[in-house]
């Protein structure tokens, strides 16, 4: 089994900046994309960025240039820094792995989600 642990998120002024991490643990032996998605009140879930674990990252077109996705390999954790935040990043953040499990089987799972208020 595998369990992802998601920290950071909160309330921030529009322009503000915050962390969200998301933290991997259990029988893993190695994890490919690791990624958040958002979704805000009446609207489908949306990726946000994603990042391999060659560092290759992709981008939602709403937040190039505002967002940076990182990943440490041996903590087996992605950090998604979110700058010059709008109210309508407004959202749940909810991070995302694809894992390798030592069962030999691929994976996929989700975190619990955070909630992500701007304020204009």
């Amino acid at each position: 089994q595998v369990q992802l642990v998601e920290s950071g998120g909160g309330l921030v002024q529009a322009g503000g900046s915050l962390r969200l991490s998301c933290a991997a643990s259990g029988s893993i032996i190695s994890i490919d994309a690791m990624g958040y998605y958002r979704q805000a009140p009446g609207e489908q879930r949306e990726l946000v960025a994603v990042i391999l674990n060659d560092g290759t990252t992709n981008y939602a077109d709403s937040v190039k240039g505002r967002f940076i996705i990182s990943r440490d390999n041996a903590k087996n954790t992605v950090y998604l820094h979110m700058n010059s935040l709008r109210p309508e990043d407004t959202a749940v953040y909810v991070c995302n792995a694809d894992v390798l499990t030592e069962a030999w089987n691929r994976e996929n799972y989700w975190g619990q989600g955070t909630q992500v208020t701007v304020s204009s």
